[in-house]
């Protein structure tokens, strides 16, 4: 019996002197962002959550609110609404916004880029509203397109009042929705040459040079970080969405309700450290890449490339190895025509071994049109005099 309570001692004490590597991970994991209300972690391709803490609590994201403004923005220049050369010219409702901005005057003229430039360096709230009101007309319904994005990307915990992020009542997000809007946002890969800036000017040719310096500093002092959006009004104290990219993996790490600059910016680069030493991805597919073709009927082209929406990865834990992966491109049948142009037509999933570790919309890449019964008639005509 003494052996035997010997044997069973002696198992417990291994036990507790080789705690795996993954459960003393887990551990640190858990010491992430104790000085927020709320955080997440998020690996950018796969979608996957590397730590969340109360991920949805719905609270005032101040003007991270612009990453959803951005978002319409590059939205409109890639179906061709606007162009990054267009004049806006500013209303006096734009020019009167308080809180950040780059002192737009009524009447003032400035190009799309410039804009941009503004509200993701300077977190401008005269260039958000201003650029709210040239796309769909009014600030008010450039909101109620903020909040139809939202529905359309599935986001439970966000309500929009105005697109800057200025208090109001009732508006509110989570950390979760942001991190997966910051999603949507980085597949306009181009943002990030705004949002990557530290510093830079506006006006740089006239007498009211502007100096813009980014809000978000670790763009500056965290090697990888390109972005996105910082946050403050005294309801939402400090906030933070921040983006990296090292060895081809993008992480989101969101933070909100900080009690300071220097804590937020603490928390996000311990996120970060934790997201690149203990994780990997392996690249797939690329945004827009041909992952398929079918035919549709009775069209102008008999066949359609399929394209992927974004970049697909991968996600392992450092010295994991992928299993079998498989994919598997799944299209609508009996597509009505016409079809449009990145369209969604079905989706993309991915497999590692049995489990399935993404489902991504897939597009269509070209617009196809339904063929005239001429086109038709020859078509057919053509397949029969081959068959006979």
């Amino acid at each position: 019996m003494k052996g035997v309570i010997s044997g069973l001692l002696s198992i417990c004490l291994l036990a507790a002197f080789s705690i795996p590597k993954a459960e003393a991970a887990e551990k640190e994991k858990m010491k992430l962002a104790e000085q927020s209300h709320s955080a997440i972690l998020m690996e950018q391709d796969s979608g996957s959550v590397l730590f969340e803490k109360n991920s949805h609590e719905k609270l005032p994201p101040a003007s991270m609110t612009k990453i959803m403004t951005m978002i319409l923005i590059m939205e409109a220049i890639d179906k061709g609404k606007i162009s990054w050369n267009d004049k806006i010219r500013v209303s006096e409702y734009a020019a009167s916004m308080g809180g950040s901005q780059i002192f737009l005057e009524p009447g003032e003229e400035m190009r799309v880029e410039d804009m941009v430039k503004g509200i993701a360096i300077g977190s401008a709230n005269d260039a958000s509203v201003a650029m709210a009101e040239h796309i769909a007309g009014s600030a008010e319904s450039f909101v109620n397109m903020m909040n139809n994005k939202a529905k359309e990307l599935g986001l439970n915990d966000t309500f929009f009042k105005n697109p800057t992020g200025l208090p109001a009542a009732g508006h509110y997000t989570s950390a979760h929705d942001m991190a997966i809007m910051s999603k949507e946002l980085l597949k306009h890969e181009e943002v990030t040459k705004f949002t990557g800036l530290y510093e830079d000017y506006l006006r740089e040719e006239s007498e009211k040079k502007f100096w813009l310096v980014n809000t978000n500093r670790l763009v500056k002092f965290y090697p990888g970080v390109d972005g996105l959006k910082t946050g403050f009004t005294n309801e939402a104290k400090y906030c933070l969405t921040a983006t990296a990219n090292k060895n081809g993996m993008r992480v989101i790490a969101v933070v909100m309700g900080a009690p300071s600059p220097k804590e937020r910016n603490a928390q996000v680069t311990s996120m970060l450290d934790y997201a690149f030493t203990q994780f990997s991805t392996k690249k797939l597919y690329d945004r827009h890449e041909i992952v398929k073709e079918v035919k549709v009927q009775k069209a102008e082209k008999s066949k359609l490339p399929v394209v992927t929406s974004e970049n697909i990865s991968l996600l392992l834990k450092k010295g994991e190895t992928a299993k079998k992966v498989k994919t598997e491109v799944n299209v609508d049948k009996d597509l009505k025509l016409p079809v449009k142009k990145g369209q969604q037509i079905g989706s993309l999933k991915i497999y590692n071994g049995d489990k399935l570790i993404t489902e991504s919309p897939v597009l269509a890449s070209e617009t196809v049109k339904k063929a005239s019964w001429w086109k038709l008639f020859k078509r057919t005509a053509g397949q029969m005099s081959k068959s006979s």
